[in-house]
């Protein structure tokens, strides 16, 4: 190894992304172009999304290694997402990172996305769990809900166990799908966050059932307190608190004044905007009125209650001596604020990534590859994309 720098690429859903790493840790350059097509559709189309990455791809691999100032020949190697993800979106990505190595006469590293997203919180944080062992990995996100006991391996590498999943929609679904429903502008996650601020979070009842796993396994020879500490697990459920909205808004006939608002938003421009702009979300919020804004406050009071409820009673069942959070909704104020205040409460190190390296973006890959790296854990040239790759 020379120089210590990565090239991370990304390409699993709608963004398309380059970075140069040093060491795992100093983020030298992270370009990420976002695919706005999709807001015309209300979700992310996969034929689309595999169409933008094949424009976007080499010129924003260039503007990364432009913004760090380097050439191929200064990289120790290329890393890039193998999965989870879109089929076409990562066969794009990895695609062009196969033919890049082969062409500079670098290695390549395949990185599970799930991992990277760990890792952007670690190339902050790293050094404050260095003696923490195992950590709680809350990865939250708009295509995956986990929870991960992270332990730190004697080569500092990590291993993964996942103890918790969603069983259906992930949280930024539910979020993306309820905003939907209220005729919010594509993403949803973030005008749900912004407006949440103006309702009443007690206003709409909204509950989640206790979901009851069964033990698994020949755990006959082993202690009862033996068996509930291997079998428990922590997994969660979305689709119910999604269904809950579309009911609230039937019985209380809000179709007809959500549609006009949708169109209002779409003439006014405003959906093109971002609600974190105050200009934007003040113009916006003339077209809402308190019943709305009082179910998206409960909606987001309740998603980010349970996800905060969830993690931290899997962290004390584990002994995790400390929490990583990461993820798009890991961007989301409330979820920040309530899992902030309750690990203070309980005395127990939390970190989450900055708001840019919470969405979908290469810096995480390259930071993942960075342990691969020191041990040489290279891909073979039969590297495919897994659209369901799973980590732990």
């Amino acid at each position: 190894m020379r120089s210590h720098l990565i090239l991370g690429i990304e390409s699993s859903c709608d963004e398309t992304s380059a970075a140069v790493v040093r060491g795992g840790r100093e983020a030298l350059s992270n370009v990420v172009a976002s695919q706005l097509v999709h807001g015309d559709y209300g979700g992310v189309v996969p034929e689309l999304a595999s169409r933008e990455h094949l424009r976007a791809i080499v010129p924003v691999v260039q503007e990364a290694m432009q913004r760090a100032g380097v050439v191929y020949s200064d990289l120790d190697a290329v890393a890039v997402t193998e999965g989870p993800g879109l089929a076409g979106a990562l066969l794009v990505g990895l695609t062009f990172a196969k033919a890049l190595a082969f062409g500079a006469e670098l290695p390549l590293i395949g990185v599970n996305h799930l991992e990277g997203h760990i890792h952007a919180v670690l190339m902050d944080s790293e050094s404050s769990f260095s003696d923490a062992s195992p950590l709680l990995a809350l990865v939250v996100s708009g295509g995956h809900t986990h929870l991960y006991l992270a332990t730190k391996t004697p080569q500092n590498t990590w291993h993964y166990r996942n103890v918790g999943k969603t069983l259906d929609d992930a949280a930024g679904e539910a979020y993306d799908k309820a905003a939907k429903l209220l005729g919010l502008p594509y993403p949803g996650g973030p005008w749900m966050d912004a407006l949440a601020k103006h309702g009443d979070p007690k206003a709409v009842p909204f509950s989640f059932a206790q979901i009851k796993t069964k033990a698994t396994g020949n755990t006959a020879p082993k202690l009862a307190r033996e068996v509930a500490d291997d079998t428990r697990r922590f997994d969660l459920s979305f689709s119910g608190i999604k269904t809950a909205v579309r009911r609230y808004v039937e019985l209380h006939a809000m179709r007809e004044r959500i549609d006009t608002r949708a169109r209002s938003l779409q003439e006014s421009g405003l959906a093109k905007g971002k609600p974190s702009d105050p200009e934007t979300l003040a113009r916006a919020l003339a077209f809402f009125e308190p019943e709305t804004l009082n179910l998206i406050a409960s909606f987001q009071a309740s998603v980010t209650g349970y996800l905060t409820r969830t993690a931290f009673a899997a962290a004390e069942h584990f002994g995790a001596r400390g929490l990583l959070v990461s993820g798009g909704v890991a961007a989301n104020s409330e979820l920040r604020q309530r899992i902030s205040a309750e690990a203070a409460r309980r005395h127990l190190p939390v970190a989450f990534p900055s708001i840019a390296l919470s969405t979908d973006n290469a810096a995480m890959i390259a930071a993942a590859a960075w342990p691969k790296l020191l041990a040489e854990a290279f891909a073979p040239e039969t590297l495919e994309p897994t659209p369901q790759l799973r980590l732990g």
